[in-house]
């Protein structure tokens, strides 16, 4: 590859159809970590990849697949990931990626029907984009044939983790054929996850793009103190300055993002709410609402996993978080692919030692701003 310009897709060794379709949907210059990850992938090489989540990570080894996998009587590839969400996401992208070299992608998840994702399977499928209980409850059944993968993935790695997936993974891992080309995604590399990858795959290819503390850097960050009962009012008041755009904003409890879901709304803001006590169907009806016409998403932290929607200006702490990894991730949803972003946190009286611990470990000073009534 010496001498030859590989920062487009247009100049990679892949095909005319699929080169199409990334002309299609804007995908032409390619991330750092799509860049790195091109070569080795297409020479067959086993990968594990460490970079942050909206680094374009989920073209970085789908194009490859796409590229190698072939029409087929039984699927080939497995891609694995935490959350329902996710796993929507990223088949939409193999769908898009896959339309003129009519290559079949089918998602499986929990809490929705099975009968549909059954009939799915039946009906033939090349690429199977799924969470680690429906994927294992399928297969126990016997709808769902693993013994042709060739392409394994599995994506937001350190998620699995944190969600107590690992033991999951490692039996999905166990019914695959040696003889397949494996990629680990994951944000950080905690040492059960470099355990499982000296297990499960041959003289793997390790690319390190991306810190978390990059994602910070390039986000403008904010802050102001208030009283516990003037926080709604902190909110409204940085809305009606800033103009936010598209925005998450994390409440610590699922009843705090109803009642600043129910704040918004009173005041005439366009907002949607996801929490643990929604149903599957409640959860994806807000999800396309909020890519598609609201701006605003109320959301707690463990509901927000696997969200990623690249237009996300910015990220609004209702309630600090205690652990400064968490903000960390909480902002990173926002400054995607170079674009810019902003950081806004509502800080109680008794919680300033909470944002000196922040800009210790992010490596980032906060800005104090008055939101005056």
């Amino acid at each position: 590859m010496v001498g030859i310009d590989m920062s487009k897709f247009e100049d990679c060794n892949i095909n005319d159809d699929l080169k199409a379709d990334l002309e299609r949907i804007g995908f032409v210059e390619m991330t750092a970590v799509q860049e790195q990850a091109m070569s080795p992938a297409l020479d067959g090489k086993d990968l594990i990849i460490r970079s942050k989540t909206g680094s374009g990570k989920t073209a970085a080894y789908l194009v490859p697949i796409l590229n190698m996998i072939g029409r087929g009587r039984k699927p080939r590839a497995l891609v694995v990931l935490p959350t329902r969400e996710l796993a929507i996401q990223v088949n939409g992208v193999a769908e898009r990626l896959g339309r003129r070299s009519r290559i079949r992608s089918t998602v499986i998840y929990g809490g929705s029907s099975m009968a549909r994702q059954i009939e799915s399977l039946e009906r033939g499928t090349d690429i199977i984009v799924g969470t680690p209980g429906r994927i294992l409850d399928l297969h126990d059944r016997g709808f769902l044939d693993l013994s042709a993968i060739r392409y394994f993935v599995l994506d937001e790695a350190d998620v699995m983790l944190d969600m107590g997936f690992i033991d999951d993974i490692r039996k999905i891992m166990s019914f695959l054929n040696e003889e397949k080309q494996t990629f680990i995604l994951s944000a950080t590399m905690p040492e059960q996850i470099v355990e499982m990858a000296s297990d499960f795959m041959h003289d793997p290819t390790t690319i390190m793009v991306d810190s978390d503390e990059v994602t910070v850097k390039e986000i403008d960050h904010y802050y102001t103190i208030t009283k516990r009962n003037r926080k709604l009012q902190a909110l409204q008041n940085y809305l009606k300055t800033y103009g936010p755009q598209k925005t998450i904003i994390f409440s610590r409890t699922k009843a705090g993002t109803k009642m600043v879901c129910d704040f918004l709304l009173n005041k005439g803001y366009n907002a949607v709410m996801i929490n643990g006590d929604m149903s599957q169907s409640q959860r994806e009806k807000a999800m396309y609402l909020f890519r598609n016409r609201v701006e605003y998403l109320v959301a707690t932290n463990v509901a927000a996993r696997g969200i990623d929607i690249r237009d996300v200006t910015d990220i609004i702490n209702f309630d600090l978080p205690d652990d400064p990894k968490v903000y960390v991730h909480r902002v990173g949803r926002t400054a995607r692919l170079g674009s810019d972003g902003r950081a806004f946190s509502i800080v109680e009286e008794n919680q300033k030692d909470a944002v000196r611990q922040i800009e210790r470990m992010a490596r980032v000073s906060l800005r104090q701003i008055r939101m005056q009534d």
